[in-house]
């Protein structure tokens, strides 16, 4: 079984002193009196279990107060290196799993120091026999058995470890002082954090069970051994439950801190279960990265969307405002990020806003979908050309797949209509453009006699949704209902009492050309992708025929709760 790589050992101008141990890419915990003596700019931390890791240069940052006497409290300095190591910081248990198991018996506890003469590190076996705090300040440690090897200078400052998890229950500050005698102290985590208030939030409280914080400890050090490329705030996203904590505002620097929060701050029933998803989910990563991407030949399934929905609607407070939600999709479940009544001039701010927070609740590696629910009369706003920053103008249908969707088809009969339709199409290879032309004197029951064919896939309008002439085969093709609705902003530019028989000119004409080029061999679940493409090109190239292409998209298992009236989302905005 190889040693965890976080342990320390500190040197003073060269000179071994102690031994310390990470607990974040940057901080090193060891005893005050172990940095005492030696100039303060003669710090190095080296790693044993890394020989690859060069010493790093360390000072000292914050201290427990310690006076300089062997019975004076707050023995305890923290040391900051240099620069960052891709090493997985120790695991801290909680603050009682060192006094027994499960079954009532004394646990074995580990030390590794660095005594005279094992400049490469020694171990030393453990327990406590008695729960007491010695001046409120240490534990007592005893050897695990008769003729055990007895702390020495050199141990102080060395984490002491769970022999079964690897986690730290405490810290070795004193032997006993009489060489014959093999017993110690140890200053425990939560005196630890006492004197230094860094370490309060990677103490766990909660009752995580062991076998979970071990298999989630295994899982970081490969992660970070493999320099996976994961973001740490979209990983406990995926993994949290609707009433866990939101990840902090500033993110998290490592993944080990994320890691760190999910054992830490969740509390409750649940807690056990988001240990357990977000120990799945990194390990899924994991894996990944280590099998490598299939073969070249083999082609993408269809992308399981994780979608961000932007909920609009009237606010029923005047048409300058608007009533604004915003959720996420991911694992399972909804996300919600924020709800709120805005005026329309930080309507676009605050979309914008919510949809940088949504991401957090994604799961890593997973393919984003923006989708807007709209009021019939908004069907046609032009979401996809407002700015996706406060610092980018880039239109946000050109850095996401974007789509739309019709508020009206919230009933639970429509989603079940579109649930079947879906699944007939998983099996189409591409979508065939249903034209509904600026001309066409098809009356609208037609219309829907054709949208209800198996072979119907995608109904193409040459017009937009106002337009007179059409707008009730556009209202038919809604309630009918179609999955999946293309037209142009711009549409036919013949006006609303002039005739217009489709011919060569007719925009809306070229428009359905051009789309069904595009898309007859797009399977459906693609189209969001496909779209997006297009509109990159239109943003580069200036006349281009789908500058104003407007999606509707409509795949009611991409969101998690259609059904949701009776549930704890009554206001789903997608039933």
């Amino acid at each position: 079984m190889r040693s965890a790589e976080w342990h320390a050992r500190i040197e003073s101008a060269g000179r071994v002193v102690g031994a310390g141990f990470l607990v974040t890419p940057r901080k090193v915990l060891t005893c005050a009196h172990v940095v005492s003596e030696g100039p303060p700019d003669a710090l190095t931390v080296t790693f044993p279990e890394r020989p690859d890791c060069a010493a790093v240069p360390a000072r000292v940052v914050a201290d427990g107060g310690w006076r300089g006497g062997v019975t004076d409290p707050g023995d305890l300095a923290v040391l900051e290196l240099d620069h960052d190591l891709p090493i997985a910081p120790a695991a801290l248990a909680p603050v009682d799993a060192a006094h027994t198991d499960r079954h009532d018996r004394p646990r074995k506890l580990l030390v590794y120091g660095f005594p005279v003469g094992f400049d490469e590190g020694t171990l030393a076996e453990y327990r406590i026999t008695a729960t007491q705090l010695l001046n409120r300040e240490w534990i007592q440690l005893e050897a695990w058995q008769p003729g055990g090897r007895t702390l020495a200078p050199g141990f102080s400052g060395a984490a002491v470890t769970l022999v079964d998890t690897g986690e730290v229950v405490g810290m070795v500050t004193a032997a006993a002082g009489d060489p014959g005698v093999a017993n110690g102290r140890m200053m425990p985590t939560e005196v630890m954090a006492r004197h230094w208030p860094g370490l309060e939030g990677l103490v766990p409280t909660s009752d995580h069970r062991s076998a979970d914080r071990a298999r989630l400890r295994g899982l970081v050090e490969r992660a970070v051994r493999a320099g996976l490329d994961c973001d740490p705030v979209r990983l406990y996203g995926a993994a949290a439950a609707p009433l866990d904590p939101p990840a902090p505002e500033e993110g998290f620097d490592s993944l080990w801190s994320a890691a760190l929060f999910v054992l830490c701050e969740i509390d409750g029933a649940d807690a056990a279960a988001t240990v357990a998803r977000f120990a799945d989910r990194l390990e899924e990563l994991v894996r990944a990265a280590a099998e490598g991407p299939g073969p070249a030949e083999e082609p993408a399934g269809a992308p399981e969307w994780s979608p961000i929905l932007v909920d609009l609607q009237h606010s029923g407070a005047g048409d300058e405002q608007v009533r604004v939600e915003v959720s996420a999709y991911s694992g399972g479940r909804r996300h919600p990020v924020g709800s709120d009544t805005v005026p329309r001039s930080r309507l676009r701010a605050y979309v914008q806003d919510r949809i940088e927070a949504a991401f957090r609740y994604l799961t890593p590696g997973s393919d984003e979908l923006i989708a807007f629910a709209l009021p019939r009369d908004w069907i046609d706003l032009p979401v996809d050309r407002w700015a996706s920053a406060p610092d980018d103008d880039t239109p946000l249908g050109s850095v996401y797949p974007l789509v739309v969707t019709d508020q009206a088809r919230r009933r639970a009969g429509a989603r079940h209509q579109l649930t079947r339709a879906w699944r007939q199409l998983d099996a189409v290879p591409g979508a065939r453009v249903l034209r509904v032309e600026c001309g066409s004197a098809e009356e609208p029951p037609r219309l829907r006699m054709r949208l209800r064919r198996a072979e119907a896939c995608l109904a193409g309008f040459a017009t937009a949704p106002a337009a007179p002439r059409t707008r009730p085969h556009f209202d038919t093709t809604l309630t009918a209902p179609a999955p999946l609705v293309v037209w142009s902003r711009g549409g036919c530019a013949a006006g609303a009492e002039e005739a217009c028989a489709g011919g060569d000119g007719c925009a809306g004409k070229s428009f359905l050309d051009e789309l069904d080029a595009c898309v007859s061999g797009v399977p459906p679940a693609e189209l969001p992708r496909a779209v997006l493409a297009l509109r990159e090109e239109a943003d580069a190239e200036e006349g281009h025929w789908a500058r104003d292409i407007q999606l509707l998209w409509d795949d009611p298992r991409v969101f998690t709760d259609p059904h949701g009236r009776d549930g704890a989302l009554p206001r789903s905005p997608v039933t």
